[in-house]
């Protein structure tokens, strides 16, 4: 694991999620820094938003669930353009709803945690606290990620807790 410990309540917020073969497929995929996956940027935002809402009394397990999901877009944006000619910046959260969608059923504040976290890029505000709170974090991940202030990558193990009741055990490395 990480320098910092994941609270077993929020690896239980997104345990469907994060060891889904969609989810970890962003590991193959660059994000802010080299080196450093849009998983892992994913996992930190879907982390720290869930701290975040935690904190504020608001709903620590939507944001968890969008923060991992609001970059599953699944191509390459280093190119700066999504698939369908348009920039990455405003496109890409509109495919990572439609591909979060495709896997998983969302709430409405997953939906538009998504779909809103590169507000004001993205124009339509937020509906919802909780997507603020993501789309601050999310900034903030990404600026720790280029400055490199964030944990190394190469020290992330699987998320899954050992031997739980409802999940399977992940294997020794």
């Amino acid at each position: 694991m990480w320098a910092f410990r994941y609270a077993p309540d929020w690896l239980e917020a997104v345990s469907d999620l994060v060891d889904h073969p969609v989810v970890r497929s962003m590991e193959a995929l660059p994000q802010h820094a080299k080196g450093f996956s849009c998983f892992h940027h994913s996992a930190l935002v879907s982390y720290w938003s869930w701290r975040a809402c935690l904190a504020l009394g608001l709903d620590a397990r939507s944001a968890a669930r969008g923060g991992l999901l609001h970059d599953l877009y699944l191509y390459d944006w280093t190119g700066q353009r999504a698939p369908n000619g348009k920039w990455h910046g405003t496109e890409h959260p509109r495919v990572a709803l439609k591909n979060a969608q495709a896997f998983f059923r969302l709430n409405a504040r997953e939906r538009d945690i998504i779909l809103k976290h590169m507000w004001p890029l993205t124009i339509r505000p937020y509906r919802y606290l909780e997507s603020f709170v993501v789309s601050c974090v999310d900034k903030v991940c990404a600026v720790a990620e280029l400055l490199r202030l964030t944990p190394d990558p190469a020290a992330f193990v699987p998320m899954t807790p050992p031997c739980a009741d409802a999940l399977p055990c992940p294997e020794a490395a």
